[in-house]
């Protein structure tokens, strides 16, 4: 019996490897259900000769990015604000801090009282050490966080870095309102992610509505941020809408849903003091 079962398995193997570009036919739903098969015989590594981030990231920008959420009191939402504008607008005019705010905004669709915003740090790493030690010898700065303290009731912050293939974000005027697409990927799946936006970004960029796409280092992992502009909802609908009219369009969605394990949009204005307005 144990011999018939030995052949058995065998003749399932040869005939799932003879059938392998029509997986269809064998009744795999995804690469997930065919790995016992595999799995049994060999553990095969694609080999890779370099780390994710330096295969999706820009080569010739050492720029990091981090986004902050802050959700707030919703009693202190202006006084927050107004703060927070302040304090950007000081940092932004000392030229000893290697670092600048991208872009601030409340949520307007989504999480309610919260506040994003996106600094980038000139430099990588070593800006936003030196960086975070100016900051910790200003006084100013020590007293503003003490006090805005008493306004938050949550925070969390995420480095992230820059897709190659994503516009560099810069000032823009206004009036917008801004998407922010979150993206929980399958651990694994970054590098088919970035190959498969490197075609599709292309549909997305005839109405300027690309602002910026990154990935996360540091924080929740295996997050994507995608940040788009419009100039209202019913402009947003009509941008998505005519994407879905382009030829290749559908088919780089079909094939980035399966790496999707979670996804979350928001819709957000900008503060008065944001360069991206």
């Amino acid at each position: 019996l144990l011999i018939k079962v030995i052949i058995y398995i065998y003749i399932y193997i040869y005939i799932y490897k003879t059938l392998s570009p029509r997986r269809g036919n064998l009744g795999f739903a995804n690469k997930s259900d065919e790995g016992w098969v595999s799995s049994m015989f060999a553990h095969k590594v694609n080999a890779r000769k370099d780390a994710h981030s330096n295969l999706l990231s820009k080569k010739d920008i050492s720029n990091l990015y981090k986004i902050q959420f802050h959700n707030v009191k919703p009693e202190c939402m202006e006084a927050y604000n107004k703060m927070s504008d302040e304090v950007q607008k000081e940092l932004h005019r000392d030229a000893d801090y290697p670092c600048e705010v991208v872009g601030s905004w409340n949520t307007w669709y989504g999480e309610q009282d919260q506040a994003v915003h996106l600094w980038r740090y000139s430099g990588g790493y070593p800006a936003l050490t030196e960086c975070l030690r100016k900051l910790n010898r200003n006084m100013a700065y020590l007293a503003f966080r003490k006090e805005r303290s008493k306004m938050l009731i949550s925070r969390c912050n995420q480095l992230l870095l820059e897709f190659s293939f994503w516009n560099e974000p810069a000032p823009r005027s206004g009036p917008n309102i801004y998407e922010l697409r979150t993206y929980q990927l399958v651990p694994g799946t970054m590098i088919e992610w970035g190959n498969n936006w490197a075609r599709a970004i292309k549909y997305r960029q005839e109405n300027n509505e690309a602002v910026g796409g990154f990935f996360t280092q540091i924080g929740e992992l295996y997050v994507v941020h995608h940040l788009w502009a419009y100039k209202d909802l019913q402009s947003r609908q009509e941008t998505r809408n005519a994407a879905w009219l382009k030829e290749g369009w559908d088919v780089n969605v079909h094939y980035t849903m399966p790496l999707i394990q979670k996804m979350e949009s928001r819709i957000m204005i900008p503060m008065e003091h944001s360069p991206l307005q």
